[in-house]
């Protein structure tokens, strides 16, 4: 089992970059995360439209004017309403995990930094 958990820890530590490379690590990883935060930015905003549609859809409706219309066409509105609401929600799910998975990310990649940084001072002294 020792040998196991040996193997394991190797392989992370050599998925991991190299110290003499952490400013570029650093640039990488800033454009890495700002490009999760624009991909959440639009997945909110499409949460919200599909939302605000579905609300708009119950609103006419139950109006007067879409009884004049056809007395089955609140139906409709109410069946297409409902529909925007179940996707408005899958997306809000999937808004939310993705956001839980992108704060992990943060700190994940804020941890190899901080150990990048922590090797290189060993180095660094070491060399001394």
């Amino acid at each position: 089992m020792e040998t196991q958990n040996e193997n394991l820890r190797e392989r992370l530590l050599a998925r991991m970059p190299q110290p003499e490379n952490v400013a570029n690590y650093r640039v990488e990883t800033a454009a890495l995360l700002a490009k999760h935060e624009r991909a959440l930015f639009w997945e909110s905003r499409s949460f919200h439209t599909l939302w605000f549609c579905a609300l708009a859809l119950v609103i006419v409706g139950g109006s007067n004017w879409a009884h004049s219309l056809d007395p089955r066409a609140s139906v409709g509105f109410y069946n297409l309403a409902g529909l925007m609401f179940i996707g408005a929600m899958s997306t809000g799910m999937q808004y939310f995990i993705n956001r839980s998975k992108v704060d992990i990310l943060k700190e994940v990649k804020q941890v190899q930094l901080q150990v990048l940084e922590l090797q290189a001072l060993l180095r660094k002294d070491g060399a001394q």
